[in-house]
């Protein structure tokens, strides 16, 4: 089987076990632009990266209309290169970092909230008791939108139960703050679960691409 083949029927896999208003985000962190150019001929439009220097790269490779998601831990040094080719971030969790988005954008771009659901340090996301204020601050910054919630279910956790907490955090959240509608949550081992407790946007990589080597 060739290897567009063999993309494309992982893909439409997927594609039929998700509902239309779920965006999938195809993680493509270290694969190659060839495995990317065969994605955006099948049809896919929304690109996830974890790293600076690799989505930047990819970005100008691709036409204008492919959506570019950065979704790893945000390294203040790298912001500067970040804002110019990612339209979504989706672990912003740290209110300097805003600050520094804010002074760098003159268009606001958009971001997800990283909620931690574990409270462990080196995870990323913030804590559910501090999601009002951060969103409060961010409230008074030009050059950012939040639109979202993001999270990454623990490692020793059903993943049913982090997402059940996941979505409480998001109908409390939204209820307060009417623009926090999204919620990226679900990788390739948990993404269905994650699609019953409401997520909006998944992020799936090695079931489409496969297993990184």
């Amino acid at each position: 089987m060739s290897r567009a083949s063999e993309i494309t029927l992982n893909l439409e896999k997927i594609r039929r076990s998700i509902p239309e208003h779920v965006t999938l985000i195809v993680v493509t962190k270290t694969y190659p632009i060839s495995d990317i150019e065969i994605l955006y001929e099948a049809g896919v439009r929304d690109f996830g990266e974890n790293r600076d220097h690799e989505g930047a790269n990819k970005a100008t490779q691709l036409p204008a209309d492919a959506n570019w998601h950065f979704q790893g831990q945000i390294q203040s040094n790298k912001l500067k290169s970040i804002v110019t080719w990612a339209d979504f971030i989706h672990s912003l969790d740290d209110l300097d970092h805003a600050k520094k988005i804010s002074k760098l954008r003159k268009e606001a771009i958009s971001v997800f909230i990283q909620v931690s659901l574990d409270g462990e340090a080196g995870r990323g996301g913030i804590l559910p008791s501090e999601i009002p204020n951060f969103l409060e601050e961010c409230e008074k910054l030009k050059g950012i939108n939040p639109i979202g919630l993001m999270a990454v279910a623990p490692l020793n956790e059903d993943p049913n139960t982090a997402f059940s907490r996941l979505a409480e955090i998001k109908a409390v959240t939204s209820a307060e703050f009417p623009k926090i509608k999204y919620l990226s949550a679900g990788m390739s081992n948990d993404y269905q679960a994650a699609i019953a407790y409401g997520a909006t946007h998944i992020r799936v990589g090695s079931s489409i691409l496969g297993s990184r080597g």
